[in-house]
């Protein structure tokens, strides 16, 4: 199978980095934006720029009868996920692949469950510092994406990395995808709450202190409830992964904190309130998640 068309759903910060290369790659008529008619209207009065530059993206509509594309991306936030697999269900045919750019560790059981988990990849997106203020974007560090699959049958992945070659698209095809989904997990339970808290950028926690000692605490006590889960996260990868944010443009900011400058519902119930219930089915306390989390409640209290 080779993937020709894609189609996304999300014109957050990722939806954007991403859905620009592709289209700048793959040609816009092979790569589009599923939207309802009022998101699409919101987004042509307000164009999308990318570092200064307009976007000039398709808009594919959430109405039956548009084709089917061959490569799926979901890149909305986990509160938005339940609709966003509503809006783009007719995009999706027999032989759709779907992957999913969301944070945390359940996007594509959930996306699994109801598409099938034989068309699911497991994608992580690590390593770019894209910010998104209202229509604008902007970035210094590109990232990239890890992937891998659950299945035997790596049909799917073999042609999504064939894509990702041909049009070189950073990437690495993991072997132990699980053990880099929970990785990523672990940094954002640290980077973003912390910097959320703080009500700072990734300068907060790139210098040492009290929020650098703090995202590295919240880090550690997901790394113990990875080995409860049977997944072995060192304190080397942690390290690796404190590093990996010391690259990062020092004004940037992780997608918490731009959610609260918005003053927008965040992701906090993805992050602590994970790790919170996790550490109760394991009887493991996380002291530090949990003072996060009631920061961040209280913080949204005044929204």
């Amino acid at each position: 199978m080779a993937i020709k068309t894609v189609g996304i759903v999300g014109m957050g910060a990722l939806g954007v980095l991403f859905g620009e290369y592709l289209s700048n790659h793959l040609g816009k008529e092979n790569v589009g934006f599923v939207l309802s008619a009022i998101r699409q209207q919101k987004y042509e009065k307000a164009r999308v720029s990318l570092n200064g530059m307009p976007c000039d993206f398709r808009m594919i509509s959430d109405q039956e009868g548009e084709p089917t594309v061959d490569l799926l991306i979901f890149t909305v936030k986990a509160n938005a996920l339940e609709s966003a697999m509503e809006t783009a269900k007719h995009l999706i045919g027999q032989h759709t692949v779907n992957i999913s750019l969301l944070n945390g560790i359940s996007s594509e059981t959930i996306i699994g469950q109801r598409y099938g988990r034989e068309k699911m990849l497991v994608t992580v997106a690590q390593g770019m510092d894209a910010v998104k203020i209202g229509p604008d974007l902007t970035y210094s560090k590109f990232g990239q994406l890890r992937i891998g699959t659950l299945e035997k049958d790596i049909s799917n992945l073999e042609a999504v990395c064939r894509l990702f070659d041909k049009i070189a698209l950073p990437y690495t095809r993991e072997s132990d995808i699980v053990h880099r989904l929970w990785s990523k997990f672990m940094l954002n339970v640290g980077v973003n709450q912390v910097v959320m808290v703080y009500e700072g950028a990734y300068e907060t926690v790139q210098q040492p202190g009290e929020p650098r000692d703090k995202m590295v605490a919240a880090m550690g006590e997901v790394i113990r409830l990875a080995k409860a889960e049977g997944i072995m996260i060192s304190e080397e990868e942690l390290l690796a992964y404190v590093s990996l944010v010391d690259t990062l443009s020092p004004t940037g900011m992780p997608s918490m904190r731009q959610d609260g400058l918005r003053h927008d519902y965040s992701e906090v119930e993805l992050f602590s309130g994970t790790v919170l219930k996790l550490g109760k089915k394991h009887r493991i306390k996380t002291p530090v998640n949990e003072v996060l989390y009631h920061q961040i409640m209280k913080i949204e209290e005044n929204y």
